[in-house]
């Protein structure tokens, strides 16, 4: 199935989802209204078509997911301020730049470079060059995912990893071809192939795989080429997830496994009200209704929901029918199951008829007094159903003639 396309990131309170040039937060503030806004969006990706390219689209749509995710925090955490601060959209670019900046520094510096180091401090025990990358390689995942874990311990966080989940829970919702409501989305997964969390562990898996091939000598030359490599290897791992999130292929649905695993610590089961805030964002931006007619898996939609809807008015129907008349109810299930009864005396002796082959007509003639005693044991219930009828419409006469005769006794 085609990818929506739109995508999301958890902020403080709320969720913000993009679907093209269009962005928007949705946040629960504290007096528990949800407050929507929506905003124009244009990165850098729209700036030359050298960024419309395969590799180098994935480091402008890995720039723009950090700059419109710092601008999306900023918004959410002022509005569960008592006031929110207003700036010059002149500052709000320069501290959205800043902070990007800031936080790309810290990442390369802490999961990239640190395990080049320690890895280089085992150079001296271990003297196997492709031994010291399978350690680099091994060191930084792990660091990651301690990372993660030990963050998703804080109670913030904690709230924040749960709008997450909401966030995946309502992208599932549409592309499955749900409608979109809470009772449908609670029953999704929390978990997606489009994440950045499976992103930031493919560009991981990705840059051991790189570096395998590209070895040089000089200490100082592998820190360079860790950095220089970066965008390299963010344009691979966006492609990578990229086909992911639209291909049903068994080996690239593998491939992307560790992903999805990596998302059961970043995900928290949410409750209605995020669910309720995911599905505002979604809405504001994205028409997910005309999205699931042109893919086709609407029509799927209102079949399960013209099903459910004959359901609920078959079941309607028969406690309205049982209310009114008990009587009636009661003998239209002794004619099923008398029906039902003589149906498989007269199957039983079919079968019995075609086990036998018509070979032996002696063994039929034994067989015979088997069969009536089952049709005669059918025709004695049918005889029970007709008395009751006959009472029942015996009974229904005379309330309609006494009736008849209070009327005439008015006039």
């Amino acid at each position: 199935m085609k990818s929506s396309g739109i995508g999301g990131q958890a902020v403080l309170e709320g969720v913000m989802m993009k679907n093209n040039k269009h962005c928007a937060v949705a946040v629960r503030k504290p007096d528990n209204q949800i407050e929507i806004k929506i905003d124009e969006f244009h990165g850098i990706g729209e700036r030359g078509k050298l960024f419309r390219l395969p590799i180098f689209r994935g480091v402008a749509a890995f720039v723009d997911s950090l700059v419109l995710g710092v601008r999306a925090l900023t918004y959410s955490s002022g509005l569960n301020e008592e006031e929110e601060k207003q700036t010059p959209k002149m500052k709000d670019t320069l501290v959205d730049i800043g902070v990007v900046a800031l936080s790309v520094f810290m990442a390369v510096v802490v999961f990239i470079l640190l395990p080049l180091l320690l890895s280089n401090l085992l150079g001296r025990v271990v003297h196997s060059a492709t031994l010291l990358l399978l350690l680099e390689g091994v060191l930084r995942i792990v660091m990651f995912v301690a990372y993660v874990a030990l963050i998703s311990r804080l109670e913030d966080i904690k709230r924040v990893f749960m709008y997450h989940g909401a966030e995946h829970k309502c992208i599932n919702c549409v592309e499955n071809g749900e409608e979109l409501t809470v009772a449908n989305a609670k029953n999704q997964s929390r978990c997606h192939k489009r994440c950045g969390t499976s992103f930031l562990l493919v560009v991981m898996l990705v840059s051991f795989v790189l570096f395998m091939f590209i070895r040089v000598r000089a200490p100082w030359l592998r820190y360079v080429l860790r950095v220089v490599l970066i965008p390299v290897i963010a344009g691979i791992s966006y492609e990578f997830i990229r086909l992911a999130g639209s291909s049903d292929n068994k080996i690239v649905a593998l491939l992307g496994k560790p992903g999805l695993l990596l998302q059961k610590l970043t995900t928290r089961e949410p409750d209605d009200s995020m669910l309720e805030v995911a599905i505002a964002s979604v809405e504001a931006v994205f028409d997910w209704q005309a999205y699931q007619e042109k893919e086709g898996i609407a029509k799927q939609r209102r079949a399960g929901n013209r099903m459910r809807t004959f359901m609920e008015q078959g079941k309607e129907l028969e406690k309205v029918g049982e209310g009114k008349n008990g009587e009636l109810a009661s003998l239209d299930r002794l004619f099923v199951t008398s029906s039902k009864r003589r149906d498989g005396g007269l199957a039983a002796a079919r079968e019995k008829e075609d086990s036998l082959g018509m070979k032996n007509r002696t063994d039929m003639g034994q067989q015979m007094p088997v069969d009536r005693k089952e049709g005669m044991a059918g025709e004695e219930e049918d005889d029970d159903i007709l008395r009751a009828l006959d009472r029942f419409f015996v009974y229904e006469n005379e309330e309609d003639a006494s009736q008849k005769r209070r009327r005439e006794g008015k006039k």
